[in-house]
């Protein structure tokens, strides 16, 4: 009976650290997502090493003696330790990426109200993302629904980023309302983990942030 326990905790350490390979490196291929992951890649590739060397290293040793309680808590700390550096790079890394989309998605927007204006000048600006939205499946493009952007960003959510357009300055041109400018808005939805800057377009097509992630945008995106 004791050695049939012995098997079973050998079989249940050789399933647990075929878990901890397999995480190594799905942490690795998360970071390769992204450019600034080069550092976190290293750091997870180093404690893959040590602990893997370290099972080898004990299953060539005394491979009918399974572990020992020590060398359990010894792997587990070295596991500890790893997402205690990689958890918050990987969160940066995802607020850095939810910022570039931001980013894109603003000029995504900008390009849209260009086409808008040209489609319906008696209209100028649209003064709402709704506008610049719209099911190609309902019907032809309106200027209350022209299908110049995709569902998820004409829905003003997208990529843990909220959008909005606001600012609208309106004339009436033969009782016509036609809006002359906009500003257009992309905030985090969780400031500080979906993303840390709030970011601004105008008709001049030039993007400009706020560094505490609302719509106060003084700086210039460089």
């Amino acid at each position: 009976m004791f050695r049939r326990r012995r098997s079973r905790s050998r079989g249940a350490c050789s399933e647990f650290f075929g878990g901890i390979e397999t995480g190594f490196e799905r942490g690795a291929g998360f970071a390769r997502l992204h450019p600034l992951g080069l550092r976190l890649r290293l750091e997870i590739q180093g404690m893959k090493s040590i602990v893997l060397s370290l099972v080898r290293r004990r299953k060539g040793a005394q491979r009918e003696a399974g572990f020992t309680l020590m060398e359990l808590l010894i792997v587990i700390s070295i596991m500890l330790i790893l997402m205690l550096i990689a958890i918050p790079n990987m969160l940066n890394l995802k607020s850095q990426a939810n910022e570039t989309s931001a980013i894109q998605s603003l000029h995504a927007i900008y390009e849209a109200e260009l086409q808008y204006q040209t489609n319906y000048p008696a209209n100028g600006y649209a003064c709402s993302l709704a506008a610049l939205g719209g099911d190609s499946s309902a019907g032809p493009p309106t200027p209350q629904a022209a299908q110049l952007l995709q569902h998820d960003l004409a829905s003003g959510q997208k990529s843990g980023y909220s959008f909005n357009i606001v600012n609208c300055t309106k004339t009436t041109v033969n009782n016509q309302d036609m809006y002359t400018s906009y500003e257009a808005v992309g905030v985090p939805q969780a400031v500080g983990k979906t993303g840390h800057r709030g970011f601004c377009i105008d008709m001049t097509g030039e993007i400009k942030y706020d560094p505490s992630g609302g719509t106060n945008c003084t700086q210039a995106l460089q």
